[in-house]
């Protein structure tokens, strides 16, 4: 098949047999969607560094100085990445998290006519407890 055959063959790119990966769901699901490329280093960083829970115990100090951060850089590009339910942090442990499915967001009437942004697990919620909200 034309376009298949690597520009350098004798570098193919070969699994190691270890633990790390990069979830398809990240770019498929819009994970990265909005997050700084800061938040995206220190993901890919502990995505490589975690074992099979997700788990790193990696100090402050020491990813500071691998990515050639600030502590204050750190602490933004983690705490982005735990709003963005991506990454779970308790000094001294990063977990990596499964990633969740993205909400499907539907426009809801007010009565302004402006529409309001809804989950549809809300809007699912709302009838199975008897009344759309």
């Amino acid at each position: 098949m034309r376009g298949r055959e690597p520009v350098l063959p004798k570098r193919r790119r070969r699994i190691q047999p270890q633990f790390s990966w990069v979830d398809h769901r990240l770019i498929r699901d819009g994970h990265i969607k909005g997050r700084s490329v800061e938040a995206l280093a220190l993901y890919l960083f502990l995505v490589t560094v975690s074992d099979a829970d997700g788990l790193s115990w990696y100090s402050e100090a020491a990813l500071c100085r691998m990515l050639s951060w600030t502590p204050p850089q750190l602490r933004q590009a983690r705490r982005e990445l735990c709003e963005a339910d991506l990454l779970a942090y308790r000094k001294p442990l990063y977990q990596v998290l499964d990633l969740s499915p993205v909400p499907i967001m539907l426009k809801r009437p007010d009565r302004g006519g402006t529409g309001e942004a809804v989950a549809i697990s809300e809007i699912l919620q709302g009838l199975m407890t008897g009344g759309a909200k």
